[in-house]
């Protein structure tokens, strides 16, 4: 019994064991519940090929869809304090942008490049939402600032990446500030005739919406993404009033005049670069 139980049994369950599923190998479709294999949905650019549904995409992956590598030139940011309140919560907020810079790689929620789309040269800006969920302090004020000035001085257009969940609160009355610099930095591109882009993507909320993201000359969203200033809950409870399904969705913006052009995620470097070809 010994004999089975301690060598034949053992062998038998490892021969029929189930090999461990990674997590992330299939991906759930939160609009039409189709299972999709994560390998179909990166070839997919991250939409769902059942209902078009946008999934949220990483820094690197947008970068990767629009511009080459070998094109892209990241412009060095102004280093500003880290922790300007010294503020607490659960923790230090030093220790949640350690965190988030060791997770990321990443300094903070916004870099800048300048690079080339097709035959353009531009001044890139893109939100990093997996940075503190994009919000906008003190350093992304300043990324945007300088992006804004970098165009004017080189004379090329600025287009923004956006996705956000707002200001960052650890900042407080800081990163609330940011909202009218970031306005000042997009009418110093229309003093100087500089183009300005804003291309809207899943989500962009609060503090961001209320300035620079919805200030451009052209404004883009992706197809399905989440935009607007309060949640849609807080509004139904403030105004007792049931809202429309489709209600901060991108479409609606475009209905009711807020956005300019809808995009899929497919036709957007394509409508970029008809839009540079429609400024020059």
């Amino acid at each position: 019994m010994n004999w089975l139980t301690n060598f034949v049994k053992p062998k038998l369950s490892a021969l029929v064991k189930k090999k461990s599923v990674p997590d992330n190998l299939w991906q759930n479709c939160p609009s039409c519940g189709n299972m999709i294999h994560h390998k179909d949905l990166k070839e997919n650019i991250y939409v769902c090929n059942s209902c078009n549904y946008h999934f949220r995409m990483n820094l690197e992956e947008r970068i990767n869809l629009l511009f080459f590598d070998k094109d892209c030139k990241e412009i060095k940011l102004d280093k500003t304090n880290d922790d300007p309140l010294n503020f607490v919560d659960k923790k230090k907020y030093r220790d949640r942008l350690k965190e988030y810079r060791k997770k990321t790689q990443k300094n903070d929620a916004f870099i800048l490049l300048e690079t080339k789309l097709e035959d353009f040269n531009v001044v890139v800006g893109l939100m990093n939402f997996e940075f503190m969920a994009g919000s906008m302090g003190r350093d992304v004020g300043s990324a945007i600032v300088k992006g804004a000035k970098t165009a004017v001085e080189k004379k090329l257009p600025y287009i923004i990446f956006t996705s956000s969940g707002g200001a960052r609160m650890q900042e407080g009355i800081i990163s609330l500030m940011q909202m009218p610099r970031t306005v000042a930095a997009v009418e110093l591109l229309n003093q100087n005739n500089i183009p300005y882009i804003v291309v809207l993507t899943e989500p962009t909320t609060g503090g961001v919406t209320a300035s620079f993201a919805m200030l451009g000359d052209i404004t883009i969203a992706e197809q399905g993404s989440t935009i607007g200033f309060a949640g849609k809950r807080v509004i139904q409870d403030t105004i007792r009033e049931e809202l429309p399904i489709d209600f901060q969705k991108a479409e609606y913006l475009k209905d009711h005049g807020m956005v300019d052009i809808v995009v899929h995620r497919k036709e957007l470097k394509k409508t970029l670069i008809n839009i540079l070809n429609h400024l020059k």
